[in-house]
């Protein structure tokens, strides 16, 4: 099959967490943007992601869609650029486990934040997340052993947990703790998100 990344974005969304993986794994990738309600509900693009949202990613004949599954799929597919641990050992664990953690506790309770529902207390125990304090501690806690979640090497689950904290922070949804703010600070100024900011900032509308 055709070797081909194309990359299905747009530059207000949490497609910059996908363009940020694909700077980091190095390898030519042709954009496709897509404007919300129009080109990304049209038949075209439907074919592709049923769900009319981006990030998507096309390898070849493999589609892939949601961002933390694109951002493991990456690491995988171009293990060279050593973004995923060595599959069966500890530190691949804790990266299954982050980043997973950030495509479910940390998005579920951020958006329900950002949304304004509040799970009452004594129905935490059915919520998968329990409550936002409970996630934010438990990153929190994470963070405080050292640099990176899964040992002592950048991963894609950092790049995917660094992203929800800086944005989460930047827009109020998180709140600043001094081990979040080293940590988004450290992993969102690498070269790879610098280049893929400044690319998506390229494409926002114009005011």
């Amino acid at each position: 099959m055709s070797d081909e990344l194309i990359f299905y974005t747009n530059p207000m969304s949490r497609g910059r967490i996908v363009r940020w993986m694909l700077e980091e794994v190095g390898q030519p990738y042709r954009t496709e943007l897509l404007d919300f309600g129009t080109t990304m509900k049209a038949p075209a693009f439907l074919a592709i992601n049923p769900m009319g949202k981006v990030p998507a990613l096309r390898h070849g004949d493999a589609i892939v869609t949601e961002s933390a599954a694109i951002c493991a799929y990456l690491a995988d597919a171009f293990p060279q650029a050593g973004l995923a641990p060595a599959p069966g050992s500890r530190e691949r664990a804790a990266y299954y486990r982050w980043l997973f953690f950030g495509a479910g506790p940390v998005e579920s309770a951020v958006t329900n934040k950002s949304m304004g529902f509040q799970i009452p207390p004594e129905r935490a125990g059915s919520s998968g997340y329990g409550s936002l304090d409970a996630v934010l501690n438990a990153l929190e806690g994470a963070l405080s052993h050292g640099d990176y979640l899964a040992g002592n090497r950048f991963s894609a689950a950092d790049l995917y947990v660094g992203a929800q904290l800086g944005w989460g922070m930047q827009f109020g949804t998180i709140e600043k703790r001094p081990v979040f703010e080293r940590y988004a600070g450290r992993i969102n100024g690498r070269p790879a998100a610098i280049r893929a900011r400044e690319i998506d900032d390229a494409l926002l509308p114009k005011k």
